[in-house]
C-alpha cells in the first residue's frame, strides 16, 4: 500500500504529534555522524594517490576492501540491527564508526609524515596500509548499521500514525542532510589540503571523530527516550523472531523424518540456512521491489561520481584539491535540490513514475556529457566537462534513490525491513566493489575513459530494468490516450478561432 504524498496542496508541510525539537535532534545527530564519514570518503582518494603517486592502485585497493567488506557483511549487519535493541545498536554503531576513523586518520598521518617509509621500512609501510584499509572499512560498516537503523527503521516508525506525507518529508530531509555533508565536508577538506597540508587534514579527521561521538549519542538517545513509539517498537522487535529465524524454522518443519532421503535433504538445507547471508538474500529476493532495488544497486557500478577513483584521476590531471572539493560541493548542492523537487513531483505523478522520470530525463541524459568528454582533446578541459556532467546528473540520481527507498519502505513488511536494507546495501557494495576491481586492472589514469564507458553501460541497464518494472506494475509507460486528447484540443483551437 503506497503512502500519501508529502504535500497537501492546501495545507502545506506536515507536522508530527511529537515535539518538533526531537526531529531536530534526530537530524543533528545524523548530520554529525554523516560529516565524519563524508570527510573520510572524500579525502581517502587524495591520501592514497599522495602516498603512491601516478597510480590508482592504492585507491582501488582501498575501494575493494571497503566495498568487499560491506558486500560480505552487509546482510549480516542488517540481521544484527534487526536482532539487537535500539540502544545497543546505537552504542556499537557510534563507538565503532568514530574510533575507526580516528585510527584511520592517525595511520594516514604517519604515512604522510614519513613519506620515505615505503623505501626505508616497507614492512611497516604495508602494516600501516593494511590498518588504514581495515579501519576505513570498519568505519563504513558501522556507518551502514546507522543508515539502516535511522533511514530504514526509525524514520518509518516515527511516521506511523502521523499526518499523511510525513514519511516523504523525513526521507527528503534525511537525504538533504547527507548531501549537505557531502557538499561542505569535501570543501572544508579540500581547502585544508590545498592551503595547509594533507597531514593537518588527517589529524582534523581524527580529532573531529574523537570529540563528536558523545554529542551524537546524546542526540539519538534523546530522540529514543522522547518518542514512545520507538520504545514500544523496540520492545516488540526484541521479542519477535527475525525473518531468518522464521525461514530456518520453516525448513525444519518441512522435513520428513520418515524418509532417509528427505532427512538428508533436510540436513543439507538446514546447514545452508545457517549461513547468515543465504537466508537474508532469500528474504530479499522474495520482495516485490527487488527489481527497483537491483536497478538502484547497478548505479554503484560506476566511476562517474566524485569517489576515490575519479577524485584521484582529477588530481592526476592537475585539478587542484580545493577545485575538486568545490565541484563535489556543487554536485551535492544539485543533489540537495533533488530532495526539494522530489516531494513536489512525487505528490503529482506518484513514487513509481518519479523514479522513471528521474532515471531517464535527468540522470542518463547528463551522463552522456561525461561520455562526450572522452573526445575533448585538452586533458584539463575534459576534466572540467566530466565534473560538470557528473554534477548535473545528481538531480536525477538522488530523486531516483529517494523513489526506490520509499517504495521499499512502503512495500517491505516491518519484520523484513532491516534484513532487506542490509542486503540492499550489500548488493550495492558488491557492484561498487566491481568498479574498484576494474580500477585495479585499469589502474593507469590515462585509461580512465574505459571505466567511464563501462559505467555508462551500467547506468543504461539500470534504467532499462526499472522501466520494465514500471511497465509490469502499470501495464503501460505513457498515457497515449491523454496525448491524443491533448492533440485533439490543440487542433480544435485553431479551427474554432477561424470560425469566430
Amino acid at each position: 500500500m503506497m503512502r500519501e504524498p508529502l504535500l497537501d496542496r492546501k495545507s502545506g508541510a506536515q507536522q508530527p504529534s511529537f515535539p518538533s525539537f526531537l526531529t531536530k535532534y534526530l537530524y543533528s545527530g545524523h548530520f554529525l555522524a554523516r560529516w565524519g564519514a563524508r570527510m573520510w570518503e572524500f579525502s581517502v582518494g587524495l591520501y592514497m594517490i599522495s602516498i603512491w603517486p601516478d597510480s590508482l592502485l592504492l585507491a582501488a585497493v582501498y575501494g575493494v576492501v571497503e566495498s568487499g567488506s560491506i558486500f560480505l557483511l552487509g546482510s549480516t549487519i542488517g540481521e544484527w540491527v534487526d536482532k539487537l535493541s535500539y540502544v545497543k545498536v546505537l552504542q556499537l554503531w557510534l563507538m565503532t564508526q568514530n574510533f575507526s576513523f580516528v585510527v584511520a586518520g592517525a595511520t594516514v598521518f604517519g604515512m604522510l609524515a614519513y613519506s620515505d617509509l615505503k623505501s626505508t621500512n616497507p614492512g611497516l609501510f604495508i602494516v600501516l596500509i593494511v590498518v588504514t584499509n581495515l579501519s576505513g572499512a570498519m568505519g563504513m560498516l558501522s556507518t551502514l548499521a546507522g543508515t539502516i537503523l535511522i533511514e530504514r527503521e526509525w524514520v518509518v516508525v516515527m511516521s506511523e500514525g502521523q499526518p499523511p506525507g510525513l514519511l516523504t518529508q523525513m526521507n527528503s530531509v534525511i537525504r538533504r542532510i547527507d548531501l549537505i555533508s557531502k557538499l561542505f565536508a569535501p570543501v572544508v577538506s579540500g581547502f585544508i589540503i590545498s592551503f595547509i597540508s594533507l597531514k593537518v587534514s588527517a589529524m582534523t579527521l581524527a580529532i573531529l571523530n574523537a570529540t563528536c561521538v558523545w554529542l551524537e549519542y546524546w542526540f539519538f538517545m534523546s530522540v529514543y527516550k522522547g518518542i514512545p513509539a520507538l520504545v514500544e517498537r523496540n520492545l516488540r522487535r526484541t521479542l519477535r523472531p527475525s525473518p531468518v529465524d522464521l525461514l530456518e524454522s520453516s525448513l525444519i518443519q518441512n522435513g520428513d523424518p520418515e524418509s532417509a532421503e528427505s532427512s538428508q535433504k533436510h540436513n543439507f538445507r538446514e546447514k545452508i540456512s545457517k549461513i547468515p547471508f543465504v537466508c537474508a538474500w532469500k528474504v530479499y529476493l522474495e520482495q516485490e521491489v527487488v527489481i527497483p532495488g537491483v536497478s538502484l544497486a547497478l548505479l554503484y557500478f560506476t566511476v562517474l561520481s566524485f569517489g576515490s577513483l575519479m577524485t584521484a584521476t582529477l588530481e592526476w590531471e592537475g585539478v587542484p584539491a580545493f577545485v575538486i572539493g568545490i565541484a563535489r560541493g556543487i554536485s551535492a548542492t544539485i543533489g540537495i535540490a533533488a530532495t526539494l523537487v522530489y516531494p513536489v513531483l512525487q505528490s503529482r505523478i506518484s513514487t513509481l513514475r518519479t523514479g522513471l522520470w528521474s532515471c531517464w530525463s535527468q540522470q542518463w541524459i547528463f551522463l552522456l556529457v561525461c561520455v562526450g568528454s572522452i573526445w575533448v582533446q585538452n586533458g584539463l578541459a575534459a576534466a572540467y566537462v566530466l565534473m560538470g556532467g557528473v554534477a548535473a546528473s545528481r538531480l536525477g540520481l538522488w530523486m531516483f534513490d529517494l523513489a526506490v527507498i520509499q517504495q521499499m519502505q512502503d512495500e517491505v513488511p516491518e519484520s523484513d525491513r532491516c534484513v532487506v536494507g542490509g542486503v540492499q546495501n550489500s548488493l550495492q557494495s558488491f557492484l561498487d566493489l566491481m568498479a574498484y576491481v576494474m580500477g585495479i586492472f585499469i589502474s593507469n589514469p590515462q585509461d580512465f575513459w574505459k571505466l567511464m564507458l563501462l559505467s555508462f553501460l551500467a547506468v543504461t541497464l539500470s534504467a532499462i530494468l526499472y522501466t520494465s518494472h514500471v511497465y509490469r506494475v502499470r501495464k503501460h509507460l505513457i498515457h497515449f490516450e491523454k496525448i491524443t486528447q491533448l492533440g485533439s484540443r490543440l487542433m480544435r483551437r485553431p479551427s474554432e478561432s477561424c470560425l469566430s
